[in-house]
């Protein structure tokens, strides 16, 4: 377990994506995702309001009152980009959280994300209203997601100044194919003390090495999204994988994710599994560590 800044949240070390609940899993292979998942000691659950149209947070609302399992899990969720709720304005807010913690079945939000910035609303009045739930006990912590360093700067700054809650964390999209978060957003995290948990940690399924030239094209409803990494840069991203994955008896996810999970200020790398097939494929990263010499082999070929 590690903390996510300076928190009280202790989080696994792989943090399990509600994305797919109530969309490519239903119920059933949902709980049994969520059921093997805490069994191989997993605490950290992401999911949003706008995710399934609301059905994910339902979903796992409805198994964490079945398992009975409310008190040893993390709960994190967003707001900001669904429908009519596509902004960050007070109203919004306190609407969303009060319908997530109905969804959830939960009388508090761990981690609240911003689920993506609001140019259209002063960033002093959402801090506002995030800081209300705070005082008020339904959220923990706030987080941001999909924020730009010169805003995220801002928004740290405003709370610092004005005593309102601080985002503790910075969900953004960074994986081996995607590196842009290292041009501002990492040193920005880490002179913030800011806990990063990079979404698409597997470039949509492109990192699993389930998408090959020539190679069966998929079912996923992001196929066509992760066929556009076969290129030559990632097919070497791919070749680097495969033998790494070979070296360690392990899955190529579980090294890409691995890689993740090495990189400063990173505190767990979000997956999603729709089965318990392509969860166990996965968990690895709980005890993996690769070596100084395979960090620096992908970090190359990735570049």
């Amino acid at each position: 377990m590690t903390k996510i800044s300076d928190t009280e949240l202790d989080v696994f070390p792989l943090c399990l994506g509600g994305n797919v609940f109530g969309w490519t899993a239903d119920e059933d292979a949902s709980f049994a995702v969520l059921d093997a998942y805490v069994a191989a000691g997993g605490n950290f659950i992401d999911t949003a309001d706008l995710y399934a149209g609301g059905e994910s947070e339902k979903i796992i609302g409805r198994w964490l009152a079945r398992r009975g399992r409310r008190d040893d899990i993390v709960i994190a969720t967003k707001v900001g980009m669904a429908g009519e709720r596509a902004n960050l304005k007070p109203a919004t807010i306190r609407a969303a959280a009060e319908d997530s913690l109905r969804s959830l079945g939960v009388d508090h939000i761990d981690l609240y994300y911003a689920h993506r910035d609001d140019l259209g609303t002063p960033i002093e009045e959402t801090l506002a209203a995030f800081d209300d739930l705070v005082r008020e006990g339904k959220v923990r912590y706030i987080a941001a997601s999909n924020y730009e360093a010169p805003r995220l700067a801002a928004a740290l700054k405003i709370s610092d100044t004005e005593g309102l809650a601080r985002y503790v964390a910075l969900q953004p999209h960074y994986n081996l194919m995607e590196r842009g978060f290292e041009q501002d957003l990492a040193g920005l995290c880490a002179q913030e003390n800011l806990g990063v948990m990079p979404y698409f940690g597997l470039a949509r399924g492109f990192l699993t090495g389930k998408y090959r030239p020539g190679g069966p094209e998929g079912d996923s409803p992001r196929a066509e999204r992760a066929r556009e990494h076969l290129n030559d840069r990632g097919v070497a991203v791919l070749g680097a994988l495969d033998e790494i994955a070979a070296a360690h008896d392990t899955s190529l996810g579980a090294v890409a994710l691995a890689w993740l999970l090495a990189q400063p200020t990173v505190v767990a790398p979000i997956a999603s599994a729709r089965n318990t097939e392509q969860l166990a494929a996965l968990l690895p990263i709980a005890d993996l560590t690769l070596s100084a010499d395979e960090l620096e082999r992908l970090a190359g070929v990735s570049a």
